[in-house]
């Protein structure tokens, strides 16, 4: 039992004396102490109550202090590592800085940090531009044939305009934009194939890195293809277009002229039936200008004379089977 007794007792020495060096990380004091930096115990501890790892924050204050920045406070990267920040990529950075001559502040690089961007990166690009490849651009000069280019565009990051500045999305899209503009003013495709560089000069000439995280260095054209012939293929469009139109119009016209045929038809119909019904009407008005008195009986017969006439000489004038007149027959016969 005393065995027990003692083997439970070192037993929870051991523990509180790691539990003493996890709260009092006596180490990491003296880590600092030997390298010029002036932390105490009491704030190693505070830190672990604050759940603020101590070795993070005396590691970052070990590289400010060797670095020669000395403006590099605890108090601050405590606020940033608690405001959700990547400490050592913003000591790295303002290291980085210094050496390359960068004006870049604490403040400047914590709000960087926390702005969502890559703060070291950023003063990597500072230092060492980047390349960036455009898409293909089809552009269309002022003769209808179609270019397609690709380019490469140097930049280099603006540390001031980090922060609400635009990325490398929007300065692609603005080559892009510049690249079409200045082939489409290009009076023909030989002329951008012959001096590739003028697209280049006019769209660093519009200043497309405004309001952008970055500064445009050069814009170099990598190739330049032949596309389609875009005015040929509009000029067929609207050739054919112009062709449906006319055969519109066209059959439009024929559909009018069988209407108005339709229409003539039905006129000339309604007016033989016109002529039927009056002629219908002839016998009743004959009686009736007998029972009134206004037709004598010498009249009517001269009337009917005159009918006989008319019949007879419309049979003499219709043709025979043969193709020849009554009449011609008739003096044939003498």
């Amino acid at each position: 039992m005393e065995n027990f007794g003692t083997l439970g007792l070192i037993g929870v020495i051991v523990v509180l004396f790691f539990l003493v060096l996890y709260y009092v990380p006596v180490i990491l004091w003296f880590s600092a102490l030997v390298t010029g930096v002036r932390i105490s115990l009491l704030q190693l501890m505070l830190m672990r109550i604050r759940k603020v790892p101590p070795s993070v924050i005396v590691r970052a204050m070990i590289e400010a202090h060797k670095a020669g920045l000395h403006d590099v406070k605890r108090d601050e990267l405590e606020a940033h590592f608690l405001a959700g920040g990547h400490i050592e990529k913003v000591v790295h950075a303002l290291v980085s800085a210094s050496k390359a001559n960068i004006d870049l502040s604490f403040q400047m690089a914590t709000a960087i940090d926390l702005a969502g961007r890559d703060v070291f990166e950023a003063v990597q690009m500072s230092v060492n531009p980047k390349v960036i490849d455009t898409p293909p651009v089809a552009a269309v000069a002022k003769d209808g044939i179609q270019l397609i280019t690709k380019a490469r565009v140097t930049v280099r990051a603006n540390i001031k305009q980090l922060v609400g500045g635009a990325g490398e999305e929007t300065v692609l899209a603005r080559v892009g934009e510049g690249i079409v503009s200045s082939i489409g003013s290009s009076s023909s495709h030989k002329a951008v194939l012959e001096n590739p560089d003028s697209i280049s000069k006019v769209v660093l000439g519009k200043g497309l890195d405004a309001g952008t995280a970055f500064e445009i260095l050069s814009i170099d054209i990598a190739d330049i293809d032949i596309g389609k012939n875009i005015g040929a293929e509009l000029q067929i469009d609207q050739a054919e277009a112009d062709k449906m139109i006319a055969q519109a119009k066209a059959e439009e016209r024929r559909a009018m002229a069988v209407a108005e045929e339709q229409e003539m038809k039905a006129k000339a119909q309604q007016a033989r039936a016109n002529v039927i019904q009056a002629e219908a009407e002839v016998p009743k008005a004959i009686a009736e200008a007998f029972r009134s008195g206004n037709l004598g009986i010498m009249d009517y017969v001269r009337y009917k004379n005159v009918e006989a006439d008319t019949a007879m000489r419309d049979n003499l004038s219709k043709p025979s089977k043969s193709g020849e007149s009554k009449t011609d027959k008739g003096s044939d016969k003498k």
